[in-house]
């Protein structure tokens, strides 16, 4: 997937005010409409211009494309970063699909809904719009169930016609057991409601930073467990860690690297809980002296296994 330079697409500078973006599409648009352009790939061009208008006339969808967006150039094979929309309050009610920009579009807006816009006028009564954000949290929090502070940004247009984003911070509580997607409802923390109605909500869907040692998986929990040659040819009982603290794990011989071994309801609380599942890894030790080279040989007398037989090698 290539980077798009919305800037440059509509020929305007990254600290275009609103109302710049706005005339610069306008004239892009009657340069390149099919209907009535001579100019090569117009139809093309169109869609691009149109595009690049989406996002940059919606101070949401521009401040979330400007956080990435200042160290690519147009055409660059670009992957969006993990968790590049963190903690970015939009309006609206959250994501749906998206249909006839580019590819690039739909990766970062492509499930974005947009907010609801001005009320129709004097003497009307609704309530506020909901508000979303995706926020990060620790695996330990779902699992211990813990108060957070969470900072998000809010963007807006300035007095000068550019956008700006307003910083507010919440004290969250992370449900027990709350899985990766999984949305924490705060009640009148949305957009104010019209004509005296209540404030709408914000909705923060749950995102898991990175862990060093687990990989979650719905309210299961995986885990990486490297273990020698012997342990694995031998069997054993081991120590394993897991989210509530270290476990002893009685591993069979003849263990084989790859094998998942479980350990029922030791995962994400709930009802019923995950389970943590142990996947082996037999790590071989390198041959790094004389006396370590002599016992391997020995091995492969002692043991004459051909492990590619099942390929037919």
């Amino acid at each position: 997937m290539k980077f798009r330079d919305y800037y440059a697409i509509l020929g305007i500078e990254r600290d275009a005010t609103q109302d710049q973006i706005k005339q610069a599409y306008r004239r892009l648009a009657r340069k390149f409409h099919p209907d009535v352009s001579k100019e090569p790939d117009a139809e093309n061009r169109f869609k691009e211009v149109g595009e690049a208008y989406e996002v940059l006339k919606d101070p949401e969808k521009r401040a979330a494309y400007d956080r990435i967006g200042g160290g690519w150039q147009a055409g660059q094979e670009f992957t969006p970063p993990p968790g590049w929309d963190t903690g970015f309050e939009f309006s609206g009610g959250g994501f749906t699909d998206a249909g006839g920009f580019s590819d690039f579009f739909e990766a970062l807006f492509g499930r974005m809904e947009a907010g609801r816009g001005p009320g129709p006028g004097r003497g009307f009564r609704a309530k506020g719009e909901d508000h979303h954000a995706r926020i990060m949290v620790d695996l330990e929090d779902s699992f211990h169930g813990r108060a957070r502070t969470v900072t998000l940004s809010m963007p807006e247009v300035g007095a000068d016609g550019r956008v700006h984003t307003r910083q507010r911070t919440l004290n969250v509580r992370i449900p027990k057991g709350v899985c990766e997607g999984q949305r924490i409802r705060l009640e009148g923390q949305g957009g104010s409601g019209w004509g005296g109605a209540p404030k709408g909500d914000l909705y923060l869907e749950i995102r898991f930073r990175p862990h060093r040692l687990y990989r979650p998986d719905g309210r299961d929990v995986f885990v990486e467990l490297p273990i020698a040659p012997w342990e694995a040819a031998l069997g054993g009982v081991l120590t394993v860690p897991t989210l509530g603290g270290k476990v002893d794990l009685t591993v069979a011989a003849g263990a084989q690297s790859g094998q998942k071994l479980r350990l029922r309801g030791r995962g994400l609380p709930g009802k019923p809980p995950g389970d943590q599942y142990v996947v082996l890894k037999v790590v071989v030790p390198k041959a790094t002296t004389p006396e370590a080279r002599a016992l391997y040989e020995k091995m492969a007398q002692q043991f004459p296994v051909n492990p590619r037989a099942a390929l037919d090698v």
